[in-house]
């Protein structure tokens, strides 16, 4: 199996036995709905709320190796742990909170990558969000990939209702227009 899947296991695994809520985006999930890519590190949202972060930051970096000196002081202050499987796979932790993120660890499902493996991924819609909201230039690349393979499958509806309140929240209203045109462009039910 592939080395970002395990990683990506185990630290599922790991969620699992603590009965956390949780699901895998990024490259991963990008492997699931877009087409595939090289990917390094395997990325999840965790949901951990506003308080209490702490207890969910120690347990990981107790079964995990932080990847910086500073690991704990730096998820607290970022809302992201940093990460490493035994394998050297990174692995980035997001914590999350706001109401996105909690509605799309529940609209998460698993994927069977193969046999005896499946992980938990963000659906294609919230991949779109995450993607449209983090706004690299691999992440336009991605979100594209994504749109044109889900094609009349997805929600542009639900897209937009989650994209927009992030977007207002980042101070960006750009990123909506942006997706829209890329939408049209594209030629995809608005």
């Amino acid at each position: 199996m592939n080395r970002i899947y395990v990683a990506a296991h185990a630290l599922q695994r790991f969620c699992e036995e603590q009965k956390w809520r949780f699901c895998l985006i990024g490259g991963v999930a990008v492997q699931r709905w877009g087409e595939p890519r090289v990917t390094l590190y395997a990325d999840l949202t965790l949901v951990t709320g506003f308080e209490g972060e702490e207890i969910y930051v120690d347990a990981l970096l107790a079964a995990f190796e932080g990847r910086r000196p500073d690991s704990r002081e730096f998820a607290l202050r970022n809302r992201v742990l940093l990460l490493r499987h035994e394998s050297g796979v990174p692995l980035d932790v997001a914590l999350g909170a706001l109401p996105f993120e909690v509605e799309s660890v529940k609209r998460s499902s698993l994927w069977q990558v193969e046999e005896g493996c499946e992980l938990r991924t963000c659906s294609a819609e919230d991949l779109v969000v995450h993607k449209a909201f983090a706004g690299r230039p691999q992440d336009w690349l991605d979100l594209e990939r994504v749109l044109m393979r889900q094609k009349d499958r997805l929600d542009t509806a639900l897209i937009y209702r989650e994209l927009e309140p992030l977007a207002y929240l980042k101070e960006e209203p750009g990123i909506v227009t942006r997706l829209q045109s890329l939408i049209v462009r594209l030629g995809l039910p608005r």
